[in-house]
C-alpha cells in the first residue's frame, strides 16, 4: 500500500535523502541539520534514505562517506537507511497505478523528434516544453510505434490550466501554473523490459508517501520540483506533506557554494581540523537565527528546543570562514585536555610524528595543554608541535639574529652548567636557573629568556617558555639543542 492511515495525532516525520554520487556535501549536511532539529523539536522521527537509483554514478564508498559523515556530526537517524535501489517494485507498482487510471501514458517520441521540437520552439523564442503529442495515442498507434522498434518513456499528465499552490513554511504562499512545468513529465525512462526506470521526481513522492513523511525540508533549488510532486501526491491519493525550502549556502561572491570553491564536503572540513560540534553549530546558523540573537554557541539539543522556521531566512546564507574558525577555536579552547589530545593525535600521526622517546600519554597531554589556547583548527597543532617531535630546530630570522647577539653563548653555557646539577627539572628549578644566570652573568632577564627560547625552539615567539623547556627536558632534547646553538653561532 502506498498510502497508510495515520493516527489522529500525527507524529512529525522528516527525511534526509542524499544521493551517493559524491561525498557528503556541506549543503546536504546543513539540510540534514535542519531536518534533525525540526524532528527533535517536535519529538518526531528523523529518517535516512539513500537515493541511489542513478546506478551508473552511485558508489558504495560514497554511501559509506555519507553515513560516516552524518554519524560524525551527531545526526543520528531514527529509521533507515533505506535504499531506493531496493524498492524498485514499489515504484513499478505506483507507475502501473497511474497508467491504469489514465493519469500517465507511454510516450514513444524519439530523441531526434524532441530535438527538432526544441529547435522549433527556440526559433520562435518560446520556452522549451514537451507538446504532449502522445498523450492520447490509440492502441493501434501504440502498436505501430512498437512495431517500428521504438521504446517508450512514461509521462505523467499535467494540465496547463492547473494552478498549484502551497504554503511554504519559509517562503509563504507559493504558486505555479501547470503551463510553466514543461509539459507532461517523464516519470520513468525507457528500459529493456518495458517497465520503465523510475525517475527522481516520481520515486521521492512514492517514498515519502510510503514512509509517511509529514514535512519535506530541503534547499530552495528544489522549489521547481515541488509543484510537480504535489500533482503526483494527489494522483496517488496521498496526503500532501508540508514544505520548507531553506536558503542556499553561498560563497563570498554570492553564488551557490560548489566544488569550484574547493572545500565543500564534510570530510574536507574534518581534514582541515574542524570539530563536529563547531561545524554543526555553524551550519545551524547558516540561514537560521536563535531567539536570543546574542547566543552563538549551542549544541544540537539546545538548538532543537528553540528551532522553528519562523526564523529561517529567505535570502541565501554566505559562508563565513572567519566565523567558523572563531566557533571552532571556542570549542577547542574549552575541551578537556584528554579529549583534545585524542583529537590531535591523528593529525600528529598523519604528519609522521612518532610517539616514542619519552612521549607517552602524560607528555602528550602536557603538550596539548601548552598549545591549546593558541589553536584555531586541530591541524594547527601540527606546526605548533613540530619542534617537540624533531631532533633539531629550524631557526627563524629573528631566532638566528637573537643567537648571534653578543653574550648569548656565555648565557647558554651558563644554563647548561646549571642543568648539570639538576637531574630533575621542574618549573621552579627552571625559573631559578634563569634568575641565577641573570645574576651571575650580569645580563637582563629578557636576553636570557629570548636566547633560551631561540636555542630550544628556533624562534623568539611561542607558547610558555618554561613549560616548553620542561617538555623538551623530559625527552632529553634541551641540552643537545643548547649545545647545538652554541656550536653553530
Amino acid at each position: 500500500m502506498l498510502c497508510k492511515k495515520r493516527e489522529s495525532t500525527v507524529t512529525v516525520r522528516v527525511r534526509i535523502a542524499p544521493s551517493p554520487t559524491g561525498n557528503l556535501h556541506i549543503g546536504t549536511a546543513r539540510t540534514a541539520v535542519f531536518n534533525y532539529l525540526f524532528a527533535r523539536h517536535h519529538d518526531g522521527k528523523f529518517i535516512l534514505r539513500i537515493e541511489d537509483t542513478d546506478l551508473e554514478r552511485s558508489r558504495p564508498e560514497y554511501t559509506d562517506n555519507i553515513l560516516n559523515g552524518l554519524r560524525w556530526l551527531g545526526l543520528n537517524w531514527d529509521e533507515g537507511p533505506f535504499f531506493q535501489s531496493q524498492r524498485l517494485e514499489l515504484y513499478k507498482e505506483a507507475v502501473e497505478k497511474l497508467l491504469d487510471q489514465g493519469l500517465a501514458y507511454r510516450c514513444y517520441t524519439t530523441s531526434e523528434e524532441l530535438d527538432a521540437l526544441r529547435e522549433a520552439q527556440k526559433a520562435k523564442g518560446e520556452a522549451p516544453r514537451y507538446d504532449n503529442r502522445h498523450r492520447y495515442l490509440t492502441p493501434e498507434q501504440r502498436a505501430e510505434f512498437e512495431a517500428q522498434g521504438r521504446s517508450s518513456v512514461i509521462r505523467f499528465q499535467i494540465a496547463d490550466d492547473r494552478e498549484i499552490v502551497w504554503n511554504d513554511l519559509v517562503r509563504g504562499k507559493m504558486s505555479w501554473r501547470g503551463s510553466d512545468l514543461g509539459g507532461d513529465m517523464v516519470i520513468a525512462r525507457a528500459s529493456s523490459d518495458g517497465s520503465g526506470q523510475p525517475l527522481y521526481n516520481f520515486v521521492v513522492v512514492v517514498d515519502d508517501i510510503d514512509m509517511e513523511i509529514t514535512h519535506v525540508i530541503r534547499g530552495e533549488d528544489h522549489i521547481a520540483n515541488t509543484a510537480k510532486q504535489i500533482l503526483l501526491y494527489e494522483a496517488l491519493g496521498a496526503k500532501i506533506p508540508e514544505f520548507a525550502h531553506t536558503p542556499l549556502i553561498l560563497n563570498q561572491e554570492g553564488r551557490k557554494l560548489s566544488k569550484r570553491d574547493g572545500v565543500t564536503s564534510i570530510c574536507d572540513f574534518q581534514d582541515l581540523g574542524f570539530t563536529a560540534e563547531a561545524l554543526v553549530n555553524y551550519m545551524t546558523l547558516l540561514g537560521w537565527s536563535p531567539g536570543d540573537s546574542t547566543q552563538e554557541i549551542f549544541d544540537l539539543e539546545s538548538a532543537a528546543q528553540d528551532f522553528g522556521f519562523d526564523r529561517v531566512n529567505k535570502a541565501g546564507a554566505k559562508f563565513d570562514w572567519d566565523k567558523l574558525d572563531w566557533l571552532n577555536s571556542q570549542y577547542l579552547h574549552h575541551k578537556p585536555v584528554g579529549e583534545l589530545t585524542d583529537l590531535l593525535m591523528p593529525f600528529w600521526e598523519k604528519a609522521g610524528y612518532q610517539f616514542n622517546g619519552g612521549r607517552e600519554r602524560s607528555w602528550l597531554e602536557s603538550l596539548t595543554g601548552l598549545i591549546a589556547a593558541s589553536l584555531t583548527r586541530l591541524v594547527d597543532a601540527v606546526e605548533m608541535a613540530k619542534v617537540f617531535f624533531t631532533d633539531g630546530v629550524e631557526l627563524t630570522e629573528e631566532g638566528s639574529q637573537q643567537l648571534q647577539q653578543e653574550g648569548v653563548k656565555i648565557v647558554l653555557q651558563a644554563i647548561i652548567t646549571a642543568l648539570e646539577s639538576q637531574p630533575n627539572l621542574s618549573a621552579d628549578i627552571a625559573q631559578g636557573i634563569i634568575k641565577q644566570v641573570v645574576k651571575s652573568e650580569n645580563v637582563k632577564k629578557g636576553l636570557v629568556m629570548r636566547s633560551l627560547r631561540a636555542a630550544l625552539t628556533g624562534d623568539v615567539h611561542g607558547p610558555d617558555l618554561i613549560q616548553s623547556w620542561l617538555l623538551l627536558n623530559q625527552i632529553g632534547l634541551d641540552r643537545s639543542r643548547l649545545n647545538q646553538a652554541i656550536s653553530n653561532n
